[in-house]
């Protein structure tokens, strides 16, 4: 017998790729092994905070269910594993028989939100899709934040400008639509964001939460205003009209705005009182926000999947900009200003093509002003059956469409319709089981990476590197350099067309000598904090020609009138009709945390609805109890968990559910959880069309017992 003998533990420094804060690491290392993760307590930023899904990389990393080599798919519908030359060549072939007998439009990709937080990914990506022909795009990003960039491409004319909430020098802090404690917060990249909150009420801030439940932020600081599901962008244009009607716009909107009248018209119609029945919120209590906003010495605003999610985010985002700029916090200390990166971008950058609404054989939609904006991925699964032009080739990178996508019973059954599925990933996912071809990616401890993905949003602007703190394990291999193979394979450009080591890097180099730094520097010091940039350094960034902002874009003239549609639709609804919302937790995140066999203890083997004791006693459905929830989109049972928190009329359940056909996550599926997004509207109509967002929250549904 052999005995095993133990080597050295070595620390290495590192950071989380889990959400954008990419909060400090310290990783324990023993030989090849990654053996403990704990937080960096000397970090010049995230300050010895981590949270427990950052901790948890530890179990996703050493997970036995993780892929090790690539994997072929069988004509029994088994998997077997292959070397990496047969799967780069197959592939290949594969495709340029799909090329010949159907043309390039055939050709699809779909990228996760893992994407996001490998910096090497998307760039090879990227080139390996355009490389093969393709033009259509799909992304996570219609699921969750599109919104964001088609809003603020409209308002400040560049995808790029996302004012971030000073919290430490503001008196008001009103968030929408996020859950600090649970998910971070987004679009604005903040280590231990419940610290900062805690500071500013202590010193005297107020922090108001609008939600449609009680959320755990509010345990511990600030209150909640509670607000009927996706009725936000009422509320918004309420408080713009109570502060017109009352103390005035400030003179810093006619300054630094253009169309500020079109705007006041546009508000004009949504007064408290008229709002009051669609948000669920009182006149007097919407004329109090108004005015304490307004009123505060400095105040600033931020709002996230909540409100992203809903049928009207993109117009959400443009009135949230609004309230900032015409309560003079815009581009001020202590409200809402544009964070300088590691990158001075040129004058031009984010500004892209004009966005616009177009007509297409599967439904109107956005045509992408620039990166950030996909075509809607609830629309995937028609685009593969749509008879005129199917999609017959899907290359997924670190993505699972069939369940992070509404309608996963036609989802599935359009994957089953492709000549070519291949998935790059860290596990064989739900999507994966569908696939011909399934790539073993490295992990995020197997690989060099910088944390871009705040870039222009952290509330502390810093730039760190990671060496890779293992090797990666059996054949998984960089999600760069899986790409960039493929695109030597198809007869494309690869970065090892060239003699000598790839060096992948030389973007980001350019990137930081733009702000008198190297990645040499960079590799050395591992982290470089820098100075936060002057809040009025933001107007300088907006991109329209007159340099104003646009106060009532032009572009946004469909989405008013549909505002006004939905309102009547609203309006009209029975008043004792249930609306599904999304429900972040502390113990999943999406679907590529469900394999984690610790986090299934508690109750948490299950995917519960929660609702409100007053609308289950009214159903005659008792806590505990099995039921359906059903609406014209689908159908699901589970169990229910009764709670106050609640308004009455909302239900939530999280995200992440339905592995039960999961193969290649064994414990995922042996606690498979319901998939609420079976209940999730797909196909046409089922999207906000000036941004691609699908519709996720807020949805109409039917419970009964089972």
């Amino acid at each position: 017998m052999t005995e095993t003998l133990s080597q050295p533990v070595v620390e290495k420094k590192t950071f989380c790729r889990v959400c954008e804060p990419a909060c400090g690491l310290v990783a324990s290392v023993e030989g090849d092994r990654l053996v403990k993760l704990r937080a960096d307590q000397d970090h010049p930023v995230s300050k010895g905070f981590v949270c427990n899904k950052g901790i948890y990389g530890l179990d996703i990393h050493n997970d036995p269910d993780r892929l090790r080599e690539p994997l072929k798919r069988t004509s029994t519908g088994e998997f077997e594993a292959i070397s990496w030359d047969q799967a780069l060549t197959e592939i290949a072939q594969r495709l340029d028989a799909i090329k010949t007998h159907h043309g390039v439009s055939a050709i699809a990709g779909y990228s996760g939100n893992p994407g996001a937080f490998n910096t090497l990914l998307g760039p090879s990506y990227g080139s390996f899709m355009l490389q093969t022909g393709a033009r259509k795009f799909f992304s996570s990003g219609t699921q969750d934040c599109s919104n964001k960039f088609a809003g603020s491409h409209a308002v400040f004319g560049t995808r790029t400008l996302h004012p971030v909430p000073d919290i430490e020098h503001s008196d008001f802090v009103l968030l929408l639509g996020e859950n600090p404690a649970v998910s971070h917060m987004s679009f604005v990249s903040i280590a231990h964001p419940m610290k900062h909150l805690k500071e500013a009420e202590d010193r005297g801030a107020s922090v108001l939460y609008v939600n449609p439940r009680t959320i755990e932020s509010a345990n511990s600081v600030g209150s909640v205003l509670h607000i009927k599901p996706d009725t936000d962008v009422y509320l918004l244009a309420a408080l713009l009209h109570e502060i017109d009607a009352t103390t005035g716009f400030h003179a810093t909107a006619e300054q630094r705005g253009q169309r500020v009248d079109r705007l006041r018209a546009f508000v004009s119609e949504y007064t408290a009182e008229r709002v009051t029945h669609i948000t669920g919120i009182p006149a007097d209590t919407i004329r109090k926000l108004a005015s304490d906003f307004a009123a505060a010495p400095s105040a600033c605003v931020h709002m996230s999947t909540g409100v992203n999610m809903g049928r009207q985010g993109t117009l959400a985002y443009w009135l949230l900009h609004m309230l900032s700029l015409v309560t003079g916090n815009l581009g001020e200390r202590g409200g809402n200003f544009y964070s300088l990166g590691f990158y001075e971008r040129a004058a031009a950058a984010g500004r892209g093509q004009a966005g616009g609404l177009v007509e297409t054989p599967v439904g109107g939609m956005m045509r992408a002003p620039g990166a950030g904006i996909s075509l809607p991925g609830n629309l995937l699964a028609d685009y593969i059956v749509n008879p005129a032009d199917p999609v017959k080739a899907l290359f997924v990178s670190s993505g699972n469409p069939v369940l992070s996508i509404g309608g996963e019973a036609k989802m599935r059954e359009a994957l089953e319709q492709l000549e070519l599925l291949v998935c790059v990933d860290i596990y064989r996912n739900a999507t994966g089981e569908y696939a011909d071809y399934v790539l073993p990616a490295a992990g995020a401890f197997e690989r060099e990476d910088i944390n871009i993905v705040g870039l222009g949003m952290q509330y502390q602007p810093s730039v760190q590197f990671t060496e890779a703190m293992v090797p990666p394990a059996y054949e998984r291999k960089p999600d760069w350099w899986i790409w960039e193979q493929l695109a030597g394979h198809i007869g494309g450009r690869s970065v090892f067309d060239e003699a000598g080591e790839p060096n992948m890097w030389s973007r980001v180099d350019s990137m930081l000598r733009s702000r008198g730094h190297s990645f040499a520097d960079l590799r050395r010091e591992q982290v470089i904090a820098l100075e936060r940039s002057d809040p009025d350094e933001l107007f300088a960034r907006v991109q329209h020609e007159d340099d104003l902002i646009d106060c009532c874009p032009p572009v946004f003239a469909e989405g008013i009138a549909r505002m006004a549609r939905l309102f009547t639709e609203l309006a009209a609804e029975p008043g004792d009709q249930l609306k599904l919302i999304s429900k972040r937790d502390n113990y999943t995140f999406n679907s590529w945390y469900a394999n984690i066999e610790k986090l299934k203890v508690r109750g948490r083997d299950q995917n519960y609805l929660f609702m409100h004791p007053e609308d289950a006693e009214q159903r005659q459905i008792a806590d505990g109890a099995s039921v359906r929830v059903s609406n014209t989109y689908g159908e699901i049972e589970t169990p229910v968990k009764l709670t106050d928190t609640l308004m009455r009329g909302v239900v939530a359940m999280t995200h992440g559910g339905g592995q039960g056909r999961t193969s290649g996550m064994t414990k995922a599926q042996a606690s498979p959880g319901a998939n609420c997004n079976a209940l999730l509207p797909t196909g046409p109509d089922s999207f906000e069309p000036l941004s691609n967002q699908a519709h996720m929250t807020g949805v109409a549904v039917d419970v009964g017992l089972a």
